[in-house]
């Protein structure tokens, strides 16, 4: 079967949309990130904080779509936790910054090790056809999510 359609019927995005979701909230919960009593955002920024090394606030607000507020109190409390730490911008010395203690960067090596975990447990269970399927729709995926992130229209 093709997939190189003009354009997407009725029915694609509301399922890919679905499927989205529904692997999202698979993934998310796991024993790490239960066991240190972290929200969805909570996990969400402190991998984002991992990821990026060192953040502006304001940057980590806008990328992770929370309002200064919001974050200020999810850093706040992963601060508290010991998972990240503000720090001067040296720069601007108005402008904090966050980065991950090394207790945070173990955590979220934890998260991320137990969801890749899960998912080659799910993959194991399918054929090579479906895997492969699912390998080639990463690039396309992919840019997907990059367009989703900046707004951008082909």
């Amino acid at each position: 079967m093709s997939l190189l359609l003009a354009t997407i019927d009725t029915e694609t995005t509301p399922r890919l949309r679905a499927v989205i979701g529904r692997l999202s909230r698979r993934l998310r919960p796991t024993a790490a990130a239960v066991g240190a009593g972290l929200t969805p955002t909570k996990i969400s920024v402190l991998l984002h904080v991992c990821r990026v090394s060192r953040i502006k606030l304001s940057d980590l607000s806008d990328d992770e779509g929370i309002n200064p507020t919001m974050m200020s109190r999810v850093i706040a409390a992963l601060a508290e936790a010991g998972l990240v730490e503000r720090v001067s911008d040296p720069g601007d010395r108005r402008a904090a910054l966050v980065e991950a203690t090394d207790a945070g960067h173990e955590l979220a090596r934890r998260i991320r090790s137990e969801r890749t975990d899960a998912l080659n447990q799910a993959l194991d269970g399918m054929d090579a056809q479906e895997r492969a399927h699912i390998e080639a729709a990463l690039p396309a995926l992919e840019r997907l999510a990059e367009q989703l992130r900046t707004g951008e229209r082909s």
